[in-house]
């Protein structure tokens, strides 16, 4: 889908799309610290640092969800608000990062970004009002929010040749991040003695992803003028696709995966605890979803893009989630490793849904603009998932409701993923 790298002694790669590979005016490439080499190398751990620490905060959170409802004094329908809050963040956030940027570079937005997750993070594990709580988680999903946005941007200027390697890159990274923190919070907190230490673990991981930043942030001037789309670029796009047929089918598709993938992170874990499983045992299960795509994840970005029509592809995940959502419903405890495969296979609608973005939109422009309207409509729409689920799990005392629930959001994503499935670009719809 990409045409192959230019010819010339400068590493393609670092070179923002539609500028030049020399010179040192405002249109010049990053180089980096000490080259082109260093600098791409650099920009990448940054970004693969900044992906790892996407979900660990939520999935983290979610695999305590019990013993901070009842350290805190929760009740179902504020577990659930807190499980919510990832989606609404990242639509409110999400839409106002485009105006960030136009103020600052990516590198200085995302090392403020991985502040923000990390005392956040600390804020909420320090403190024992339930307002409190819900105000630092807000700040770190903030962070998350912008993060989420900048990184589409950053591999259509950094890395313009190899935008499905390195979107499969950080796709697993951030999959990986996930499974990490849903398997190890639960065992953490045991071994430190409580719950907030299982979650204050986390907030050093944001502050790690902010080194690599700093390099870049230093340069001041010299960085932004590099980094920072010009009035021609993408942040004053001129496509528009809440007005287009396929941005809004994007952002439904979009929006629909991510509601059963909060759900998931917010709730699987629970529902497992439910059917007889261990705190542990149920935390890792809630691992195996995010671990077992993993390895998908990396592979998605590339192996749509050599696909004309992505039917085929929508048809089978989504036969997989109706398949786990039916398992978990009836049998919970007997079939649940089946169950998470199965989840874990449906789920890799996310990696498929950030790949669709750069298919569908021929120019940098017309790809941030699809990725800002996808993100942050998309996240809005979802935040109804994990709310609603808790509201129906604690009414029902039961998870055939909320499951079911789940089943009709995935008939309507899958009548969107036909809409986008085709070959089509957005600046054709303007």
């Amino acid at each position: 889908m990409t045409p192959p790298p230019p010819t010339g002694t400068a590493d393609p790669i670092l070179v923002p799309a539609g500028r030049p590979a020399t010179g040192t005016g405002p249109g010049s490439a990053p180089t980096g610290v000490t080259g082109p080499v260093a600098g791409a190398a650099l920009v990448l751990v940054g970004m693969l640092l900044v992906a790892l620490n996407l979900r660990a905060a939520i999935t983290g959170l979610g695999a305590l969800l019990d013993e901070v409802r009842d350290g805190m004094g929760l009740s179902g329908a504020m577990a659930g608000v807190i499980t919510t809050l990832p989606a609404i963040a990242f639509g409110v956030f999400g839409a106002l990062t485009p105006r960030l940027v136009r103020r600052y570079s990516p590198p200085r937005l995302l090392a403020a970004a991985m502040v923000l997750l990390a005392a956040g993070q600390l804020v909420r594990v320090g403190t024992g009002s339930t307002v409190v709580f819900l105000v630092g988680s807000a700040a770190a999903l903030a962070g998350v929010a912008v993060a989420n946005v900048l990184l589409p941007l950053l591999v259509k200027q950094y890395f313009p040749h190899r935008i499905g390697l390195v979107t499969g890159a950080y796709s697993m990274t951030l999959t990986a991040g996930a499974a990490t923190a849903a398997a190890t919070t639960v065992p953490i907190a045991h071994l430190l003695g409580s719950w907030r230490a299982g979650l204050a673990v986390w907030a050093g991981l944001a502050a790690m992803a902010v080194l690599p930043w700093l390099p870049l942030v230093l340069r001041g001037g010299a960085a932004r003028r590099a980094a920072t789309p010009t009035a021609a670029g993408p942040v004053r796009s001129r496509v528009s696709p809440a007005r287009t047929r396929l941005g809004w089918a994007m952002a439904i598709y979009f929006g629909l995966q991510s509601l059963s993938a909060y759900a998931i992170m917010g709730w699987l874990a629970q529902l497992f605890r439910d059917a007889g499983f261990q705190p542990e045992q149920a935390g890792l299960l809630l691992a195996g979803v995010s671990a077992l795509g993993v390895p998908i994840a990396l592979l998605m970005p590339t192996f749509a893009g050599r696909l004309r029509s992505l039917q085929p592809l929508m048809l089978a995940l989504s036969a997989a989630m109706a398949i786990a959502y039916v398992g978990v419903a009836l049998a919970p405890h007997r079939g649940a490793l089946l169950w998470v495969v199965l989840l874990a296979i449906g789920q890799s609608a996310f990696p498929l849904a950030l790949a669709v973005i750069g298919m569908r939109a021929r120019t940098t422009e017309g790809t941030v603009a699809l990725s800002a309207f996808t993100q942050s409509t998309g996240y809005l729409i979802a935040a109804i998932g994990p709310l609603l689920v808790g509201i129906l799990y604690q009414a029902t005392g039961g998870w055939t409701v909320p499951i079911g629930f789940l089943a009709v959001a995935l008939v309507v994503q899958t009548a969107a993923g036909m809409v986008i499935a085709r070959p089509r670009h957005i600046e054709d719809e303007q």
